[in-house]
């Protein structure tokens, strides 16, 4: 609740003041969080450093993406495409450390690094070339707030953009299911965590090949590419269809940067984080509207197979957009 709420202020803030400085902030305040739940393990520990965590995530989502577009423009998909595939790459290194580092130092040594990690890349940061919408000059805080939300819905064209651009990584909550799907389809516990890296693979690539068709008018094939290999690796059987899921996750993980991308494009005023604050807080309301699928009373099999009829629709959108 906490970063829905300040998803959007959080962005005309950035649009105000600085947005590599808020970016900054945001991080370390996520490192924060972090950092409490290791000195107060108790409920109000954990519950304050969620608070820090939504507040700090709410900073910097969309403002990073915003930064780097005013600093590469054309080349906005090449370059994060490739942040995209080292971070990804990262993370699942990092998945795969976990049980060592908790077995050499425990939960503390995970927390600590976690900490130093989260800290370090907020002031990393600070070695960027600044970015803000007014740079203190020009119209304020609300003034910019007002601006981004006119600008999110002053076209048909942007309109659609925001909306594929913010479905698309809402559908990335549909990996929290698929340690469960591939138990379904047979895997041994020991081979979830290997199916999962594939995945994380797949998604890699799919980030780090985005850069390279920008010219190409490929988003919504894309994305209905990616529908039905999700819809053909759900109900194939075996697990020989976690391979097509894979692929289907790869595709997305292109599509999403495409669709971020495209979005930047069509951003013209002062208020681009604002408007990709927007397009963030529209991902993040279609993520719990997932969880709450999942949560239905059904098999794991059609859940996941009628998932991808919203992912199909969210081609046609972008059909729609470019027609």
């Amino acid at each position: 609740m906490v970063s829905f709420a300040f998803e959007v202020p959080s962005g005309a803030l950035a649009d105000a003041w600085s947005r590599r400085g808020l970016y900054t902030i945001g991080q370390i305040l996520i490192g924060a969080g972090y950092a409490l739940w290791l000195v107060w393990p108790a409920f109000p520990g954990f519950a304050l450093g969620f608070v820090l965590w939504g507040i700090g995530g709410a900073l910097t989502s969309g403002t990073l993406e915003a930064l780097v577009y005013d600093q590469v423009g054309d080349d906005y998909a090449k370059v994060i495409g490739r942040a995209g595939t080292v971070g990804i790459l990262a993370m699942t290194a990092a998945t795969l450390l976990a049980a060592p580092a908790f077995a050499v130092g425990g939960y503390r040594l995970v927390g600590i690094a976690s900490v130093a990690v989260v800290t370090l890349s907020g002031l990393l940061a600070l070695g960027l070339p600044d970015s803000r919408g007014t740079g203190g000059e020009g119209p304020g805080y609300a003034a910019l707030l007002r601006s981004g939300l006119r600008e999110s819905v002053k076209s048909r064209r942007i309109v659609l953009a925001l909306a594929v651009a913010a479905l698309l990584p809402g559908f990335s909550a549909l990996d929290e299911y698929l340690p469960l799907l591939a138990r379904e389809k047979g895997a041994p516990t020991v081979a979830v965590p290997l199916i999962y890296a594939l995945t994380a693979l797949a998604m890699a690539a799919g980030s780090a090949l985005a850069g390279r068709f920008a010219a190409r008018p490929i988003l919504g094939c894309s994305v209905a590419g990616a529908a039905a290999l999700l819809a053909a690796g759900v109900l194939i059987p075996h697990l020989a269809g976690m391979v097509v899921i894979s692929a289907a996750f790869g595709l997305l993980q292109f599509a999403m940067v495409r669709g971020e991308t495209r979005l930047q494009d069509e951003i013209t005023g002062p208020a681009r984080t604002t408007v990709l604050s927007v397009s963030g807080f529209g991902a993040e309301v279609f993520a719990v509207l997932l969880y709450a699928w999942f949560a239905l009373p059904l098999a794991l099999t059609p859940l996941f197979a009628l998932a991808a009829i919203p992912l199909l629709l969210t081609a046609v959108l972008e059909i729609v957009r470019r027609g």
